[in-house]
């Protein structure tokens, strides 16, 4: 049997009852919302509060660009976190790993939230705020692989785009929830918020920490991860490496899901990190009409996904996820369009179809996409290698990159509208090649795993 066939026919274990899969989901859930939470915290303060706090000496624009280079700087440790963590998630356990993700994130949210500023310290505060980032990316590296694992293991096969959408709605309730901790504090005075509002936001990960691990502490390992290893102890004893077999056995599905990536998190990184200094620092939008588009158009998404997940199910994966990234090659140009004319209501409405259609179609299918091209054994690391290396490369640069791009464009926005239309165009053609790779990408109903 070829790595292809065997990545689709392998034998589903039996699923869990009712209350373990409501179990796993909310512990993945949890997760992934944390893990949004600090990234859209830290991309919403990029372009509000770590410029002006941290490159205090840097001009208005270099401040934003600095500040989004140390958002970036997050991501450069992604993929090795993800390897190294998804290696000992496929060795020794998908909740250990998972408790470890979720610790690391947790803890350096925490850390920045409590940074002296340039004011204080010099340079040693931008280079303590980057070492906290690196620590908050490795951990990062693992959250969603590691969430998508979990939950696929958990429920039935021909469910798999229903429930692991949730964790897609996750990543928009950790951006909504930033935004609106966000919303709150630009109420303040400015000089009350530069001093010490804004680590309140980073401080209030704590809680979301706790409540993540104490849930992920009473989860049970997955029963298909559990059937795998009675079945493979030989494996085990030979010390595999799962990273080492990924890329022997399914080379091109790494590839093809590394590339299947890209649309969505450049569409993804707009919306949620560069679409809000560029409607307030270019555009000159006022700051709680910003805030208010972007929570009003992140509402919408959390709706959809989950019901795009569900009909993938029947109608397939594949097609939602090239359904979604061609919408974004269409509406690239409308949504800048609506920002440009500067009104909240326009705003609100582009960028909630890009949410709700574009990250919608490619965020409620790329679940159960991701987790039907590998096999159970190397799983966890397949989706870590494939989204992570992607982050670095795209996710991670997007705001940065979109920056420079307008700036270089004398103001407008036309080089980050033909960036999001070639991003998600090569996501289209990677989805389309990948279809065949397994059962479920085309008929899920028929697969088995």
């Amino acid at each position: 049997m070829t790595t292809i066939e065997t990545a689709a026919h392998e034998p589903h274990a039996p699923t869990a009852d009712a209350a373990n899969i409501r179990k796993a989901v909310w512990a993945a859930t949890v997760g992934t919302i944390i893990e949004w939470y600090d990234y859209a915290l830290y991309g919403a303060a990029s372009g509000l509060i770590i410029n002006k706090l941290l490159f205090p000496q840097l001009s208005p624009v270099a401040g934003v660009l600095a500040a989004f280079a140390t958002f970036a700087v997050g991501f450069f440790t992604r993929p090795l976190g993800g390897l190294i963590i998804s290696h000992f998630g496929d060795k020794i356990g998908r909740k250990p790993a998972l408790i470890f993700t979720v610790s690391l994130m947790g803890f350096s949210t925490v850390a920045i939230g409590l940074l002296p500023d340039y004011n204080r310290i010099g340079i040693a505060a931008p280079l303590l705020l980057m070492l906290c980032r690196l620590t908050q990316g490795f951990g990062a590296g693992a959250e969603y692989a590691g969430a998508v694992t979990l939950v696929s293991e958990y429920v039935p096969a021909s469910r798999r785009g229903y429930y692991t959408s949730y964790l897609q709605s996750a990543t928009i309730v950790g951006i909504l929830i930033a935004t609106f901790a966000f919303l709150a504090i630009s109420t303040m005075p400015e000089a009350d918020m530069l001093n010490w509002g804004w680590r309140v936001p980073f401080l209030f990960s704590a809680l979301l920490f706790v409540v993540a691990l104490f849930i992920r502490n009473r989860l049970d390992e997955t029963p298909e991860y559990v059937a795998a290893v009675e079945k493979a102890e030989a494996r085990r004893r030979e010390n595999r490496v799962p990273v080492g077999e990924l890329l022997r056995n399914s080379p091109r599905e790494s590839l093809l899901g590394f590339l299947a990536i890209t649309g969505h998190n450049a569409n993804a990184y707009i919306l949620n990190a560069f679409a809000l200094s560029y409607m307030t620092n270019t555009l000159q939008m006022p700051r709680t009409e910003s805030l208010m588009a972007v929570i009003g158009a992140t509402a919408v998404g959390i709706v959809t996904t989950p019901i795009i997940g569900a009909i993938s199910d029947r109608i397939g994966y594949a097609r939602f996820y090239m359904a979604g990234a061609l919408f974004m090659v269409a509406f690239a140009f409308p949504l800048f369009a609506l920002l440009d004319t500067k009104n909240a209501m326009l705003a609100t409405v582009g960028m909630g179809l890009a949410y709700g259609l574009g990250f919608g179609g490619m965020a409620g299918a790329q679940g159960a996409f991701l987790a039907n091209l590998f096999p159970t054994r190397y799983r966890f690391s397949g989706i870590a290698f494939s989204r992570e290396l992607n982050s670095l490369l795209i996710a991670g640069p997007t705001p940065f990159l979109a920056t420079a791009l307008v700036a270089w464009s004398g103001g407008t926005p036309r080089l980050v509208i033909l960036y999001l239309m070639i991003c998600c165009g090569l996501t289209t053609a990677s989805v389309w090649f990948a279809r065949k790779l397994t059962v479920n990408s085309t008929h899920p109903a028929k697969a088995t795993a």
